[in-house]
This record gives C-alpha cells, sequence and structure tokens, in this order.
C-alpha cells in the first residue's frame, strides 16, 4: 500500500475542513441546489426524467474503447427527448474480480488510465453543450466495477471473495465488500482518488470539475449497503453511517459548489429498515436522497409470468415510491428514483423485442412520480436503468464479450437485458411524453414563482 498517498490525504483533509469555506464563498445560480424540498438550477424548479449511463466515459475516451461520434449522437438523441440528466461512473478499478470492467479508470494506487478520464473529460464537455446535468458515482458495493471489494484488497494485501465463484457466492462477496466501511487504509485510498477527480481540470474546456456547473452532483457510491442481514449488516451499521456522514463532509470540504448524495436503493440497501435508512441519510453534508426500485431483483416480478406477476410489482412499486417520499418529507430532503428498470417480454435481450409488461410498468410508476411532483411532494427526478442507445448484444447468450459496444448492461448481466435501445420505440415514446411534463412542472412552478415576485 501507498502510504505517501494515506499521509496526502489525510493532512489535505485536516487543512480542507478548516477552510472549506474559502475554497468558494456563497453558492452560483448556476449550479443544481437544494432549496426546501426541492431543487434550483440557476433559480428555476429543476424536475426531470433522467437515465444512467455509467459507460460514458469509456465512450468518450480518447483510448481503445473510445466512439465519441456514437456518445456525440446519443447525448443528441437523449437531449431531444428532454432526458437531460445522466447518472455516469466517474471511477472503476482493476479489480481481481471476474465481471468487473476493463479497462479500469484506476489501474493501482496512485495511478489512472488517463485517457479514460480524458473521456469524462469528454463526456462532461459534450453535456454542458446540451444542458445536461451529471451525477458521478465514485465508488461501488457491487463487483462490476471493482469498487469497495478492490479497495481492501489493495489495503489488506490480500484476495477477497467473488460473487461468480460457485465456492462463495453473494454471500461472502457481501460481507467482504460492507468491511471496507472500517477499513481505514481502504477508505485513505478511495479518498486519494476522489480527491483526484474532483479537483482534475478538463482537458477539453480547461475547467476545474469542482467549478463545472454540468455535474449536479457527486455521488459516495453505486448502491453502500451495511451488509447483508444474514450476514455482518447489523454489526457494521455504527461504521455504515460514520463513513457516510465524513465521507459526504470529506468531498463538501473539497468542492463547496455541488450537492453530495450516497447513492442508496433505500430501505431495501439498508437491511429493510426505514429506521436504519432514515439514520443514514440524516447527515447534514448528504443534500439529497435516493432509491431504485428493482422488481425482478426483489423477487416481485418474473418476465416469463407476465399476468400473474405485473399487476402484484406495480404495487409494490407504488408503495415503495410512497415509502421514500414519506421519508423525505420526514428529514426534509428532496429525493430521486435514480434506477428503475425492467425486461422486455419474456426476458429477450434483443432490442425492439416486445416490452407490452416494461411499457405499462413504466408508464404507472413515472405517472406516480410525475403526479407526486406535481402535488408537491420532495420527489423531483428519475433516472431510468438503463441507456443502451446503439448498443446491442453480439454472444448468442448475451454475455459481454471483449469489443462489444457498450449498454448500459453491466458485465455480469445479460447484454441488453435492462437497456433501452434506438428499437425500443415504444418505451421511448413513453419516456419523451414524461420527460415534457417534468419540464412542463419546472416552467410552471418558475412563471409561478416570477409572479410572486
Amino acid at each position: 500500500m501507498n502510504r505517501s498517498i494515506v499521509t496526502l490525504v489525510c493532512v489535505a483533509a485536516l487543512f480542507l475542513q478548516g477552510c472549506s469555506g474559502l475554497w468558494l464563498s456563497g453558492h452560483r445560480n448556476d449550479f443544481v441546489r437544494v432549496h426546501g424540498l426541492r431543487f434550483l438550477d440557476n433559480d428555476r424548479p429543476y424536475c426531470y426524467v433522467g437515465t444512467n449511463m455509467w459507460y460514458g466515459c469509456y465512450l468518450g475516451s480518447s483510448g481503445s474503447t473510445g466512439d465519441r461520434a456514437r456518445l456525440t449522437r446519443e447525448l443528441d438523441s437523449l437531449a431531444l427527448m428532454g432526458i437531460v440528466n445522466l447518472r455516469v461512473l466517474g471511477a472503476s478499478q482493476d479489480s481481481y474480480l471476474k465481471n468487473s470492467i476493463r479497462p479500469a479508470v484506476q489501474l493501482a494506487p496512485g495511478k489512472v488510465d488517463d485517457s479514460l478520464l480524458v473521456g469524462l473529460d469528454f463526456l462532461l464537455d459534450e453535456m454542458g453543450k446540451r444542458d445536461m446535468h451529471a451525477v458521478i458515482y465514485m465508488n461501488n458495493y457491487w463487483q462490476w466495477s471493482g469498487g469497495m471489494s478492490q479497495y481492501n484488497v489493495w489495503a489488506n494485501g490480500s484476495i477477497g471473495a467473488d460473487p461468480d465463484d460457485p465456492r462463495g457466492g453473494y454471500g461472502p462477496f457481501m460481507d467482504f465488500s460492507a468491511s471496507f466501511y472500517a477499513n481505514a487504509a481502504a477508505n485513505a485510498l478511495y479518498r486519494a482518488l476522489v480527491w483526484t477527480i474532483i479537483t482534475r481540470k478538463n482537458t477539453i474546456n480547461g475547467r476545474r470539475y469542482a467549478d463545472d456547473p454540468v455535474i449536479m452532483a457527486w455521488q459516495l457510491a453505486n448502491e453502500p449497503r451495511p451488509g447483508r442481514e444474514n450476514g455482518n449488516g447489523l454489526s457494521n451499521l455504527p461504521a455504515f453511517y460514520a463513513w457516510l456522514d465524513q465521507t459526504a463532509a470529506f468531498i463538501h470540504s473539497i468542492d463547496t459548489n455541488h450537492l453530495v448524495s450516497t447513492g442508496s436503493e433505500g430501505t431495501i440497501g439498508a437491511l429493510g429498515s426505514a429506521d436504519f435508512y432514515a439514520m443514514a441519510h440524516s447527515s447534514p453534508h448528504i443534500d439529497y436522497l435516493t432509491f431504485h426500485l428493482w422488481p425482478f431483483n426483489w423477487g416481485w416480478f418474473d418476465p416469463k409470468r407476465i399476468d400473474e406477476t405485473l399487476p402484484i410489482s406495480e404495487e409494490k412499486a407504488i408503495e415503495y415510491i410512497g415509502k421514500h417520499i414519506a421519508l423525505a418529507r420526514q428529514l426534509k430532503k428532496p429525493i430521486v428514483m435514480e434506477e428503475f428498470g425492467m425486461a422486455r417480454d419474456s426476458a429477450n435481450c434483443m432490442p425492439g423485442a416486445s416490452s407490452k409488461a416494461r411499457d405499462h410498468y413504466y408508464q404507472r410508476i413515472l405517472d406516480a412520480v410525475y403526479d407526486s411532483a406535481r402535488a408537491g411532494a420532495p420527489i423531483v427526478g428519475s433516472n431510468f436503468w438503463t441507456w443502451g442507445g446503439e448498443g446491442a448484444g453480439r454472444a448468442p447468450d448475451f454475455r459481454w464479450q471483449k469489443g462489444d459496444p457498450f449498454l448500459g448492461d453491466p458485465p455480469q448481466e445479460p447484454q441488453g437485458y435492462n437497456s433501452i435501445c434506438f428499437p425500443d420505440s415504444s418505451t421511448l415514446g413513453i419516456l419523451r411524453s414524461e420527460a415534457r411534463k417534468m419540464q412542463m412542472l419546472n416552467v410552471d412552478a418558475g412563471e409561478t414563482s416570477a409572479e410572486d415576485k
């Protein structure tokens, strides 16, 4: 482990916590900020339908994964649909894990693949041209981008659990990944990369990331969990709470312009407990709440038994949305449903295949979000999982193969399973309509605010 990195980050954190107010005083209107239970952008309400596009920096790269022509075409298409908020990956780690992304942004402690960070530069610059905003997550509880488990391995000098190892599976992996929160050495390595990214100067436009209004928020991790209910989850809660609070404070000490969120799935990611979720998000350094919605992953929905499972899934989804709106109101913070998805009928991975169940589901839950936002509830946005655009799986089993076009499905999942691609015209029509409805809330609320003045 590189001790100089650990020392640098610790000293810098102490310095910045003492002078963070001097970094940039006051707020700038061109940054998205929280106002009560709402977001403001340029002092106007900001509600949205967005998407997840984790691979944006890979397409924007100047290296082997780059396809800038595709990226700009897809950004143009998203902007035309009114989908102007992208949740993207800011860091991946070169990992021992079988199904993690390669190449990775972070090759080793203190060493990055700069071509992928140039890809993030390019992505952010192009998003700025289209009045888009980015939410950038910096770590991962799960295996597909290396994440917490790889930081543990780097810090401990040992081998970790792999969920794709049939001798272990997800249980030991989840326990190992969750041990990250109390691992001081692993967190020093993580904070060093966070520092590197947030203080980076964009090679395309010369703007420091900390000064870039295209970025809406930094996110601590993708789906951080304290562990599993029948593993180390309960015993990890104190370390988990402390990690969320202290890491959010660390990011704010570097960057006073941007919002910070956790990336949580909601109560599912807090051992099923509303109380644990509320405690985890009570920190004043966490600016808004997040939750995710996965009927298939959580055992509600079966794409091969649609008639039987879709109505139940929709009712449970509406209940889950309502529960988290109530938690946001309790904590007096806005909330975003930043992941939701469903497979095409019969789990068909081919773009353009029948998607009647998914379309019905998307319409139902997006209407629920819109109706709640229109009524003044603290839910302000959604990001569907996930954007696939021009991509399509090539292997007969739809598994990721090196050189395949990127889709939103990470490497451990069938490629195209949850991705919305250009041939999925009926789903795109729903998204376009819902995005416009959410944008009209901004216009109407903005006009009302102007009249009040």
